[in-house]
């Protein structure tokens, strides 16, 4: 039985940033996928985008990947967010803010090739793909995995931790006892890529419809993608039209600030519920990204939450003593992620109802508060800084620093 300090399950974005950042620290990592990343069928690395905050990118910087992500990456140096049929609007700049740009959107399939490419070539970490965990057995000193392989090879494998990485349906937080509370929004989200007439000019829009939360997001290309979150029979309605038809219902919805839309892509839907873990940790276990909390794309914030629980699990484990997977480590990673956790959950999920709140009373109050907004640089200035986190410390890697060395095997 091979013997390792640390297994990851779960080789989507998350996992495979915790194993990456785990690689040069001289602890023994595993990484266990259940689909090839290059396969069609990766649900992790599909034609969705992910609006990266730009402590998300310094986190990539450190992991020696944004350089390859760069050339497709749409840098967001405006935001405009509004509300369908009322008068209230707000609107940030980034250079008012000082900083370049608020994020950069990628598409997931580019973020996933960077993260598995540079994978390939790191010696400080075994990767077991295609294979999924078929038993999960946590003990007081070990965590034992039995995984299922190609044509049906199985193999035992021991580790001192195993980290969750595998998805709001973690296989993992289950086999550790933690409970998961689901929270359906009622809403799925139709994801497509279409052109407009003219490039856009950096502006990622945010806008408040009757029928749902309707963001377009700037792409490399000078294209848009859009993430229109609909009731699941509107949806069926919007999946049944041709292309010029649905061209017409999105314009309809969203207006003329993007320009004429002219072209769509495939329409692909996404089923969106809130999943919350009750724990982050237990007996030598940590839940990171959606395995700890799966949340509603409205504010983008899903995986730069995700990829902060990453930086910092591998943070901590990189300058902790022999047992990465010692009661008092896993206790410090839950207490130094908890603050962001409640506060990036509680903004999303904030946002969903405060904008699906249909009585006229609530719109008139949701638009003054757009405009005061609007008017506000401090309250600008402070969502501006929303991707570096809603408190507790922040990771090395997201301030630009690196974990090679910090502990006694570094």
């Amino acid at each position: 039985m091979q013997e390792f300090d640390v297994a990851i399950v779960g080789g989507g974005m998350v996992g495979a940033s915790c194993a990456l950042a785990l690689a040069d620290t001289g602890r023994r990592v595993v990484l266990i996928e259940g689909v090839a990343p290059q396969s069609t069928a990766q649900p992790s690395f599909d034609e969705r985008t992910t609006a990266l905050g730009n402590a998300s990118r310094r986190i990539f910087e450190g992991l020696g990947i944004w350089e390859r992500l760069e050339p497709q990456a749409a840098a967001i140096r405006a935001i405009h967010i509004s509300e369908a049929g009322r008068f209230g609007f707000a609107r940030l700049n980034a250079r008012a803010q000082g900083i370049d740009a608020f994020g950069y959107v990628i598409a997931n399939r580019v973020i996933g090739a960077a993260l598995w490419s540079a994978l390939s070539k790191a010696a400080g970490v075994s990767v077991r793909v295609p294979a999924r965990p078929q038993s999960v057995v946590i003990a007081p000193d070990a965590v034992t995995l039995a995984i299922v392989g190609a044509a049906g090879v199985r193999e035992e494998l021991k580790a001192r931790v195993v980290v969750a990485a595998d998805g709001a349906h973690s296989i993992v937080r289950a086999a550790a006892g933690i409970d998961a509370s689901v929270e359906e929004y009622g809403q799925v989200a139709l994801v497509v890529n279409v052109q407009a007439d003219r490039p856009h000019d950096g502006t990622a829009f945010e806008r408040f419809t009757n029928a749902g939360p309707l963001a377009v997001l700037p792409l490399h290309d000078g294209s848009f993608t859009v993430v229109w979150t609909v009731a699941p029979q509107h949806l069926a309605h919007l999946l049944a039209l041709n292309d010029a038809a649905f061209l017409e219902e999105l314009q309809a919805r969203f207006g003329w600030r993007a320009g004429r839309f002219m072209r769509a892509g495939h329409r692909a839907s996404y089923v969106l519920n809130l999943t919350r873990a009750a724990a982050s940790v237990a007996l030598r276990t940590a839940l990171i990204g959606n395995a700890a909390q799966a949340l509603h794309p409205v504010a983008g914030q899903g995986f730069n939450l995700g990829l902060r629980d990453a930086a910092m699990l591998a943070e901590l484990i990189a300058a902790g003593d022999e047992d990465p997977g010692r009661a008092e480590l896993l206790a410090q990673f839950a207490e130094w992620r908890a603050s962001d956790r409640s506060g990036v959950i509680r903004f999303t999920d904030g946002l969903i109802k405060l904008f699906g709140d249909g009585r006229r009373s609530v719109g008139v109050l949701r638009n003054l508060g757009l405009l005061l907004f609007d008017l506000a640089p401090p309250a600008k200035s402070a969502l501006a800084r929303v991707s570096a986190g809603f408190g507790g410390p922040t990771p090395r890697l997201a301030r630009g620093l690196g974990l090679v060395g910090l502990g006694a095997r570094g």
